[in-house]
């Protein structure tokens, strides 16, 4: 850019005999300034002129290329900073578990060495939890190491910023390309780590945050985890049958603070409370049949319908409180699912990968948890979690891994507030469990354990 500023052009212009007069733009800074002509001896024009002035450079176009491309650093280095507190608040919590495994470790050892002096029984039992909490130290060191790949990104885009602003500063100094080139390849990484860090395998949820008291006993509420950035409308359906009318809230805080509401009213009543909002279409399950159908909200139809065949329905294999809950729909990061229980496989639950445009089965997977002893569930992460009860004190504590075909047993507390839990769904988007507890509508916070392989990035 410096080198284009001290340039001062001679333009020869050739007019078919007209001769040239004296030319000013109407505002000199915002353009090439001519600032004299002549003729020369053969009769043709010659435009002496001068470049924009230094200060005009923010208007070429391979700077406002930069401007952007600072920009989107400037968004990536945001991302991060949000990445690094996570990781930084989640490492703190390793490293005491680190310590205290460690700890155990070096009890274990001492009562090894004097094992003459202790009871077998309590000596084994040290052995044996010693050999569950070995396996999560190499796991822990993983972790640490994903802390450092964050720290790592972190000062890539420090550099990089800096190597932006030196460019803006001094048109040409570098190559445009390669900092582009690594501007990619640095969001590349950082969006392949978020994905990463967006699954986990569920360790605690918060305590119950009340956001309204409405409706009664039962009913269900919802956000849409795929709508548009900005688009924060609450969707509303009090009851669990024999009601077709879902409330449309413009937002959050307009759902805390007001009634008003626009109704949509569906072509048939619901059954149960587990019905979901997933890009910008309601999926509900058609009362006293095993029916889903999807239904467009924005152009008032039915948009798909199909049989979930064999699934129990009209109170058959519901969930432990009841209400025409036999017919679970939910979405987790992956995508639209069915939880149900039929007869083949003894009214335990069945997890079904649904196609959310056809409605039609991706794949199931056949637990051998009883549908009738189940609370409520939820799916995070392909991972369905079950609540040991709806009503008192209540817990998570059965987990089914659908990638890996297993189950095991858990102990996650979920707070109960107001002792009667009537819906459990989890939003990806948010990161939050979404509960209809006896009239008061809730939200849990989640926490998710991973670990991030560098080799993967």
């Amino acid at each position: 850019m410096q080198r284009v500023n001290k340039l001062l052009s001679l333009i020869v212009l050739v007019l078919m005999g007209t001769k040239l007069t004296q030319v000013l733009p109407a505002n000199p800074e915002e353009s090439w300034q001519v600032y004299s002509s002549a003729q020369d001896s053969e009769g043709r024009c010659v435009c002496t002129v001068v470049a924009p002035q230094q200060t005009m450079c923010s208007r070429d176009a391979r700077t406002k290329q930069l401007r952007q491309l600072l920009e989107k650093v400037q968004n990536m280095t945001q991302s991060i900073q949000v990445l690094d507190q996570r990781t930084q608040r989640d490492l703190q919590y390793v490293v005491k578990m680190e310590d205290q495994l460690r700890g155990l470790e070096t009890k274990f050892k001492q009562v090894e060495e004097n094992h003459k002096q202790n009871i077998a029984k309590q000596y084994k039992a040290i052995k044996a939890k010693m050999a569950e909490l070995r396996p999560l130290i190499p796991v822990l060191e993983e972790y640490k190491a994903d802390a450092r790949l964050v720290q790592q990104f972190k000062e890539e885009v420090q550099n990089l910023t800096s190597s932006l602003s030196l460019l803006q500063q001094e048109m040409g100094a570098y190559d445009y390309d390669d900092l582009h080139s690594r501007v990619v390849n640095l969001e590349e990484r950082l969006r392949a780590c978020m994905q990463k860090l967006a699954c986990g395998k569920l360790t605690g949820i918060s305590d119950a945050i009340t956001i309204k008291t409405s409706g009664s006993r039962f009913g269900s509420w919802m956000t849409d985890p795929l709508a548009p950035e900005g688009d924060t409308r609450v969707w509303y359906m009090d009851g669990y049958h024999n009601n077709r009318f879902v409330r449309e809230y413009k937002s959050m805080a307009d759902f805390m603070a007001s009634d008003n509401f626009t109704s949509h009213r569906l072509p048939h009543p619901w059954s149960g409370t587990g019905q979901v909002v997933y890009n910008g279409s309601i999926y509900f399950n058609k009362f006293q049949s095993n029916m889903i159908i999807k239904f467009d909200f924005k152009t008032s139809t039915i948009s798909k319908s199909q049989r979930l065949d064999n699934a129990g329905y009209s109170n058959t294999y519901h969930y432990a409180w009841g209400g025409h809950s036999d017919i679970d729909l939910m979405v987790d990061e992956s995508g639209l699912w069915a939880v149900y229980a039929t007869n083949q496989n003894a009214g335990n639950i069945v997890i079904s990968k649904l196609h959310p445009m056809t409605l039609h089965i991706l794949q199931s997977w056949t637990t051998n948890h009883p549908r009738r002893s189940a609370g409520e569930s939820f799916m995070i992460c392909g991972t369905l979690y079950v609540t040991n009860g709806y009503s008192g004190g209540t817990k998570v504590y059965y987990a089914y891994q659908t990638n890996s075909s297993t189950y095991e047993y858990i102990d996650i507390v979920l707070q109960n507030k107001y002792s009667h839990i009537s819906m459990l769904d989890y939003n990806p988007r948010d990161r939050a469990l979404y509960a209809w507890n006896n009239g008061h509508q809730v939200l849990y916070n989640v926490t998710l354990f991973h670990v991030i392989r560098s080799e993967q990035l």
